[in-house]
């Protein structure tokens, strides 16, 4: 298959979960591309392409680190090529990450559409990105009963009312944000409470949301495909982030460190109550942010947390990934137009 992963900046990718994904396809000898969220190119008069890079067929990477080394590096070549030409194309760019490019917040997304309608497979399915694209807010419309009491909003008096009715402790971020920048935990003693209110009012929306006094002992990052938890000889794609000392925030950009984790009772109901909207709207691939029996938060755009997994014992599980996209790939080859992009994204 030709497969293309989107990401923010092919010189910027580290080796994380899109790299390890990626090295797994081309370890099959898969055609692997990357693009940056820049790279796209329309004319409405040609075809949609793409500038692309890759690397030689006989290049030799031992690990992620080694493949994404290649390419940057001498050996990678630099193709425009049709976008209708490609079988997967894998949008994993994080537009949170888009500090001072605000055009590429959505760029992914949107020409994401216009390959799709292309005919090429796409993942997570790019109309469910476009409706999940403020993944914090595609999060409250999942049931209550799985998540703590939050309050959105970008009004002061109501996120005072809001701590006062939470014993005067909650946890403030932005409304659009990833890697625990601009995450307070706030409590009585709190003296910049009014500041904090308004360098997060300045960036947009605000979530309030309740403490979980089992934060303490940090969250876990669940990643499904299918809408189910990635399981491969026994074991579960799970891992338990963290906090560093004085730290609330369980992400490893924060100073978080993994660890293992059970597959426990409370996820699993967590992972039940929320499977069926994510298969409905066709997201493959999705991480679960948990605190005990409490969903925390939910990533549609780029999760992440493979790359901690050989370093808590689990297994690599990028061949499972690619198994699910190659068998997808045969389902459409079968049945053509007559699986919907957004049904096969999440089939099985």
């Amino acid at each position: 298959m030709k497969i293309c992963f989107v990401v923010n900046s092919v010189e910027t990718e580290k080796s994380g979960t899109t790299v390890f994904i990626a090295h797994e396809a081309f370890r099959r000898k898969h055609e692997v591309y990357f693009m940056g969220v820049g790279d796209f190119n329309y004319n409405n008069n040609q075809e949609l392409t793409i500038h692309s890079t890759t690397i030689p067929k006989n290049s030799k990477a031992d690990s992620a680190q080694e493949f994404i080394e290649i390419f940057n590096g001498d050996k990678a070549k630099h193709e425009k090529i049709l976008a209708k030409d490609l079988d997967v194309l894998f949008i994993r760019n994080n537009p949170t990450e888009e500090v001072d490019r605000q055009w590429a917040e959505h760029s992914g997304v949107a020409f994401g559409r216009m390959v799709q309608q292309e005919g090429v497979l796409v993942l997570n399915d790019s109309y469910a990105l476009s409706n999940a694209f403020i993944d914090k807010l595609y999060f409250e419309e999942l049931p209550s009963s799985i998540k703590p009491d939050s309050l959105i909003t970008r009004k002061k008096e109501d996120i005072l009312e809001f701590f006062e009715n939470h014993k005067k402790k909650m946890v403030l971020k932005p409304l659009e944000g990833s890697g625990g920048r601009g995450v307070y935990l706030i409590d009585k003693n709190e003296k910049n409470l009014n500041q904090i209110i308004e360098n997060l009012t300045a960036q947009g929306y605000i979530i309030a949301q309740e403490f979980l006094p089992a934060v303490k002992d940090g969250d876990v990052r669940v990643l499904l495909l299918n809408g189910k938890v990635m399981e491969k000889d026994g074991k579960y794609g799970i891992v338990r982030r963290v906090s560093g000392e004085g730290e609330f925030r369980s992400n490893i950009s924060q100073g978080a460190h993994p660890d293992s984790s059970e597959y426990t009772e409370e996820m699993k109901r967590i992972v039940e109550v929320t499977a069926p909207i994510l298969i409905r709207d066709g997201l493959f691939f999705v991480g679960l942010d948990i605190v005990k029996d409490k969903l925390i938060e939910i990533n549609v755009l780029s999760p992440g947390g493979m790359d901690s997994f050989p370093h808590i014992g689990l297994p690599d599980f990028s061949d499972v990934v690619v198994d699910a996209i190659e068998r997808k790939l045969v389902y459409k080859k079968n049945y053509g137009n007559k699986i919907s992009n957004r049904e096969l994204a999440t089939m099985e």
